[in-house]
């Protein structure tokens, strides 16, 4: 049995039973009923994530993968393909805005290349976990090979079950790599059927002519490939990236050890988005921490079923977004975890 087959056989549905016991300790808090909106929903599903009505406060973690994409020779993207690879040298000496938002948070980051052109110097922050120097252009021929795209998600499986057997108890992801929208644009159409200029945004902010070639891509790489819609491996290894492909081996192996996922934007959301479609079950596992204002972003959460916990107009990426979120969970648990009852506070409760 492969390390993926092993992972989706061990995934499985949260209780409900545990969401509701926690329902019922928020509602003898000194407020009226669901008061306290999705704060409450928060604290519910990470109880039910985690298996215990009343989880403790997280250790944080935010994973961020970073590979390139052959696609960017179609000039996708508003920024040269060597950004990718120096990005990843500044995650790892803390001066993005990962690392600024994810010390807020209390949560360390975990920076990995996945397959940059040239690797970046060699660091002690930067896990090397390359496939490839960078992904072939999906517009021509299919991005990866399967075996490359398997590889992708046991890495990212492996990483989720180090930091989890660490003590990590919620992960954020987040991504980097230049021309990775395209990539999950052509992804999210081919998974939900959505039209390519629906699914299509600006990315880093090509204007007005750059987001016209950029569909005209996305659309030329859904024809070259033509992926199975039935075979979600498939698609996503036509299509997609190392660090997506990755991503989505980190939900899967989160979901898999009950640890909860909080997404980041667009293309953590496809990644999401994939690990779903080969494990179902783990969509219980996740959390949107924000809408993005990449048009395909609501389409693929919608896909999901899942709400946004933020709309703050972000369009970064880095995992920006779920490091944000991730204050709210902390706030969720504290509410559950230190706030007064009616009968300690001696306060007379409505039963409203």
């Amino acid at each position: 049995m492969s390390v993926l087959e092993e992972v989706v056989r061990t995934i499985r549905t949260p209780d409900p039973a545990i969401a509701a016991h926690t329902q019922a300790l928020l509602n003898g808090k000194t407020k009226p009923r669901a008061s306290l909106g999705r704060l409450e929903e928060v604290a519910c599903r990470i109880a039910a994530i985690r298996g215990s009505p009343t989880p403790p406060l997280p250790e944080k973690a935010v994973v961020v993968m970073a590979a390139d994409h052959g696609v960017a020779a179609e000039g996708v993207s508003a920024y040269p393909q060597e950004v990718t690879r120096q990005m990843l040298s500044n995650f790892a000496s803390g001066g993005a805005a990962i690392n600024v938002l994810a010390r807020h948070a209390g949560a360390r980051v975990v920076v990995v290349d996945m397959g940059t052109i040239e690797p970046p110097p060699s660091a002690p922050g930067i896990l090397s976990r390359r496939i490839g120097p960078g992904t072939r252009n999906l517009a021509r021929e299919p991005a990866m090979s399967r075996a490359e795209a398997l590889a992708a998600l046991d890495v990212g499986i492996e990483i989720a079950r180090e930091l989890t057997g660490g003590g990590v108890t919620l992960l954020g992801i987040g991504d980097m790599g230049i021309g990775n929208t395209t990539s999950s644009s052509a992804l999210a159409a081919s998974w939900t059927g959505a039209p390519v200029e629906e699914v299509t945004g600006r990315g880093t902010g090509v204007g007005d002519e750059g987001w016209g070639r950029k569909v005209a891509v996305v659309r030329r790489a859904l024809e070259v490939n033509r992926p199975h819609p039935w075979d979600p491996l498939d698609a996503l290894a036509k299509l997609g990236g190392f660090e997506i492909a990755g991503l989505a081996g980190v939900v899967l192996g989160a979901a898999a050890c009950r640890v909860p996922v909080v997404l980041d934007g667009f293309i953590t959301g496809v990644a999401a988005l994939a690990a779903v479609r080969l494990a179902p079950a783990a969509a219980d596992a996740l959390l949107a921490s924000h809408r993005s204002v990449e048009p395909g972003h609501r389409i693929v959460l919608e896909a999901l079923g899942l709400r946004p916990l933020l709309d703050l107009e972000l369009r970064l990426g880095e995992g920006t977004g779920a490091a944000l979120a991730m204050g709210l969970v902390d706030a969720a648990l504290r509410i559950l975890c230190e706030m007064a009852t009616f009968d300690s506070a001696g306060v007379s409760d409505s039963g409203a």
